[in-house]
């Protein structure tokens, strides 16, 4: 179900479905009930299907003195390129008040695309896989819950083993699927 490794990571635009991960955090506002609402919009975006959401995890939050943060992940199939995915992923944040302001400040909606297929970019303003997700329990916790084996293409280690060398201790379950 999950993408192996593979070396033929430069292109992957087409009509074909591609499975993809994002993440989803949020400290401000009814997060579950924000959360819940995003995927649902994401679900109905045509060239998107849900196929798994994680549990909700509670999680300390990373940056400035801030709420704890409400965190999982899920996994979509998508038929439009990572660009794409990201301008949509970005749309769907503001429509729940997301406002950058302050680098990992709160806010009311995270979205971000963690993984999509065993495509490894680098971009100005999209790197895949995530730069950061291979050190974040409160990433690697919920994604190992849905997406286990998924090949991290970077490191070519699927997800639990990753999540093996993270520190998980302030990562708590608040809600499970």
């Amino acid at each position: 179900m999950f993408p192996a490794a593979s070396s033929s990571n430069t292109s992957c635009i087409g009509a074909v479905a591609k499975s993809t991960v994002i993440a989803l955090g949020g400290n401000i506002g009814d997060s579950r009930a924000i959360f819940t609402a995003a995927i649902e919009i994401l679900a109905k975006t045509p060239g998107i299907k849900l196929q798994a959401k994680s549990s909700w995890y509670i999680t300390k939050a990373v940056g400035p003195p801030q709420p704890d943060y409400l965190n999982g992940c899920a996994i979509l199939q998508v038929e439009m390129p990572p660009q794409l995915l990201l301008e949509t992923l970005l749309a769907t944040e503001q429509k729940f008040g997301r406002v950058r302001q302050q680098r990992w400040g709160a806010r009311s909606l995270d979205l971000d695309l963690l993984l999509y297929d065993d495509l490894i970019m680098d971009t100005p303003n999209l790197q895949i896989p995530h730069p950061r997700m291979r050190e974040r329990a409160f990433v690697l916790v919920p994604l190992a819950e849905i997406a286990p084996d998924w090949v991290e293409p970077i490191s070519g280690r699927v997800i639990k083993d990753l999540l093996k060398e993270v520190d998980c201790s302030g990562v708590h379950l608040l809600e499970s699927n």
